[in-house]
């Protein structure tokens, strides 16, 4: 990728990050971050139909996310003055958690302003770094607003997580490990937030002695990256609504959309229950628990928006800070979403004779039977019947028909509603 790819537009085409700022920010986080694995999986190549497929997992970053690199790398900057007068961010917790362990690392006190949906297994890793946690606002650009307000008048240094050049190359550090560890790789997909990621690894790719493409990726509810990239000018969403909420930003930076108009080829949106099917498909086959965000790019790769036969794309699996319950939740969505999971009203005659007997039958039909639970009565329900709800894993949406059909045999026992996902 050269210059001459870049899309036209009304934005200053000056580079704010250079592949000599990356290569800097590589030596000065020499010691403080991991060299993340790159796994390729032959499954998910073949679902994709690509040659072969990457994961570069940064859920095993120092801190579950690779934001740790972009937040040391500017901290590490900071003046005596700066550093004394203390660091304030503003996050939904992944920046949070690399700009509190930058600063345990540095020496700086830290505060953090969160969103009120940020999870509480991000607040609480953050508030172990030794930061102050701050919770205001209930989107990220209120809490912002809220950290630069407070960063005026306490003369703390405001560091942005994505709308500054050294974050920016702090993050472009995983494309250089990318070009290092990946040689057959010829595109890489990567979550869109603010657009420091991608900004960054994009300046990594446009730099190397091969073309790669650059292919940013969104949830369906915070896609403002493709209108803004299009327009050549910044576009800013009213509000966003997904499950990713590591990447549920409003808009890109002046700083990201410059850079990433001259290095991002494409941008593709994915909906929240692709996004819970790759969530799920990661823990199944590659045993790494990801958060919404981190999944985003393979849920594109599996999905028809992009032609990736032949090729050999890297997906940059960003973080896997979530908390367990709802990882577990996107898990089940995921299933379902997959065709391997299905939900049933049932009516039994008695209660709890029949209990035994669907649990023997689900077994049996070599499903599992994940929940069963006495439903509240409905005005349709049959006065002398129980309700209950069940839960049944299965191997695919036929096995999972053919396991309610054999429930729906049982003596005593009916099926009143199913839902089954044709996993289409």
């Amino acid at each position: 990728m050269t210059g001459d790819d870049a899309r036209d537009g009304e934005v200053d085409a000056s580079p704010a990050v250079t592949l000599d700022d990356i290569e800097d920010a590589r030596r000065r986080l020499g010691d403080v971050v991991h060299l993340t694995p790159l796994d390729t999986s032959r499954t998910f190549a073949a679902m994709s139909e690509a040659a072969s497929l990457g994961l570069k997992l940064e859920p095993l970053q120092r801190t579950g996310s690779f934001k740790i690199r972009g937040a040391y790398n500017a901290m590490a900057q900071l003046s005596t003055t700066e550093r004394e007068a203390g660091v304030i961010a503003a996050s939904a917790g992944n920046h949070a958690q690399g700009v509190a362990l930058a600063g345990d690392l540095l020496g700086i006190d830290t505060t953090i302003v969160v969103p009120e949906v940020t999870p509480a297994a991000k607040i609480a890793a953050t508030r172990g770094y030794g930061a102050t946690v701050l919770v205001e606002g209930d989107i990220y650009e209120r809490s912002f607003e809220h950290a630069v307000e407070r960063a005026d008048e306490t003369g703390e240094t405001f560091v942005h997580p994505f709308d500054d050049p050294a974050v920016v190359a702090g993050q472009g550090t995983v494309g250089l490990e990318l070009l290092d560890q990946y040689p057959a790789m010829d595109t890489v997909l990567v979550a869109i937030g603010g657009g420091g990621l991608i900004s960054g690894i994009g300046t990594a790719m446009a730099a190397a002695d091969r073309e790669i493409r650059v292919v940013g990726v969104q949830p369906e509810g915070a896609a403002h990256a493709k209108p803004s990239l299009d327009a050549g000018e910044l576009r800013q969403l009213d509000d966003v609504d997904t499950v990713a909420e590591g990447i549920a930003d409003t808009r890109l930076s002046e700083t990201t959309l410059a850079i990433a108009s001259e290095v991002v080829d494409d941008v593709v949106t994915v909906s929240d229950r692709e996004i819970a099917a790759a969530v799920t498909l990661l823990a199944e086959r590659e045993k790494t628990v990801v958060e919404g965000a981190g999944a985003a790019p393979l849920a594109a790769a599996l999905s028809d928006r992009l032609d990736l036969g032949d090729a050999d794309p890297a997906v940059v699996v960003s973080g896997g800070n979530v908390n367990l319950t709802d990882h577990a939740a996107l898990a089940r969505t995921g299933l379902f979403e997959l065709g391997r999971y299905a939900e049933a009203r049932l009516a039994l005659a008695g209660w709890p004779t029949q209990v035994g007997a669907v649990v023997e039958t689900v077994t049996d039909e070599g499903a599992e039977l994940d929940t069963l639970e006495r439903a509240r009565r409905a005005g349709a329900d049959h006065p002398n019947r129980t309700p209950v709800t069940i839960g049944i894993e299965g191997r695919g949406a036929d096995h999972l028909d053919a396991v309610l059909t054999a429930v729906a045999a049982l003596d005593g026992v009916s099926v009143v509603e199913r839902s089954i996902a044709d996993g289409t």
